[in-house]
């Protein structure tokens, strides 16, 4: 993940956050791509289960 995608300021106000905050949001964008990796897998597996049993 690149810098740029993590914004580093709370609602323009010039305040930056604090480190809790940003390692919780760091870590449910985490979270969120590790669902879809997930997700991703089991797929690709269902769909070489099926080749296998056809």
């Amino acid at each position: 993940m690149s810098e740029e995608s993590v914004p580093q300021q709370v609602g323009g106000v010039g305040r930056p956050k604090g480190l809790l905050q940003q390692m919780e949001e760091l870590m449910a964008a985490l979270n969120a791509d590790l669902s879809a990796l997930d997700a991703d897998l089991q797929s690709a597996g269902r769909g070489a289960e099926e080749r296998e049993a056809g």
